[in-house]
């Protein structure tokens, strides 16, 4: 009987150490191994980054993938739509997303999210703009109020970008707030600025919502049309969002995005460098070998 007791204890002692043993693999996946990359690096960890079919987004997140990845981590980018990042963040699918507009623009995303994703105080843009604009050459468009005064000019459609994005939304409820007669017509970042190019290639009438810092405005000649409700806001701050539990996985990180600051400067030659590149990663990793002592800055321990 003694010797079945001992038995019994030896296996569920080694069932312990095995369960501890996934534990440990569990956490390793997480916070990274410790072993060594091909390029002879400490792996420090997979983290996975949204990514948003905008410039500036493209832009930063190959920026950061190339830090990261010279700091030793493993970067994923994945490439979704606003409103499945929020969700993917709040269910830990996701771990950090570089784009949050406020206090206008992704406010819905912060008050459904709020007690389920981290919304950085911090803010690594602090000039942002958002509004309807139209090519200069329309000397008698200067306010959303005269919108309506040339609504078939327009065809009483606003050309716009993805469904689901905060300036989206924002712009259904200016619509609303101003009366217009006007639909808005969701696509994509890319399908837009196409249009609004062509458009201004034959000189013809086009409205669309936009922001800065956006690369499009150092290609064309556009206007932002007043806002006199300012249903868009006035300033806005961009933010980063990760999911709960990121900054105790990955704290140098987590630092390294609040210390993270660029300006009208800096993003634009950043996105500039992108766009000009064959693929996005390899105008980034110009751009951070040329501007290694403001990365620095950032990921000083």
């Amino acid at each position: 009987m003694r010797f079945i007791k001992s038995k019994l204890l030896l296996i569920g002692l080694a069932f312990v150490v095995v369960l501890a043993a996934c534990g440990d693999s569990a956490e390793s996946d997480k916070k990274g191994s410790g072993d060594a990359k091909e390029d002879g690096t400490e792996n420090k960890g997979t983290i996975e980054m949204a990514q948003i079919n905008w410039a500036e987004n493209i832009a930063v997140t190959n920026m950061w993938k190339v830090i990261l990845e010279d700091q030793g981590y493993e970067v994923n980018l994945k490439l979704l739509d606003m409103g499945t990042i929020m969700k993917a963040l709040a269910e830990d699918e996701l771990d950090i997303n570089l784009e949050v507009w406020l206090p206008v623009q992704d406010q819905a995303y912060l008050q459904e999210y709020k007690d389920e994703v981290f919304f950085s105080e911090e803010t690594w843009y602090d000039n942002a703009k958002v509004g309807l604009v139209v090519p200069k050459y329309l000397e008698n468009m200067n306010s959303i109020e005269d919108l309506n005064k040339h609504a078939d000019m327009f065809e009483g459609e606003i050309t716009g970008f993805d469904p689901g994005a905060g300036t989206m939304e924002v712009t259904e409820d200016l619509i609303k707030e101003y009366d217009l007669d006007y639909e808005l017509l969701p696509s994509s970042e890319p399908a837009m600025i196409t249009e609004i190019a062509e458009a201004i290639k034959n000189e013809e009438p086009i409205v669309a919502p936009l922001w800065s810092p956006h690369r499009v405005f150092s290609q064309y000649d556009l206007k932002y049309l007043e806002d006199p409700k300012e249903v868009y806001g006035g300033v806005e701050k961009i933010h980063h969002a990760a999911r709960q539990g990121f900054a105790e996985d990955f704290p140098k990180v987590s630092k390294w995005m609040k210390d993270w600051k660029m300006d009208d400067d800096s993003i634009g030659e950043l996105m500039t460098y992108v766009k000009d590149a064959d693929e996005p990663i390899d105008g980034a990793r110009k751009w951070v070998e040329e501007n290694q002592d403001l990365v620095n800055q950032w990921i000083k321990e």
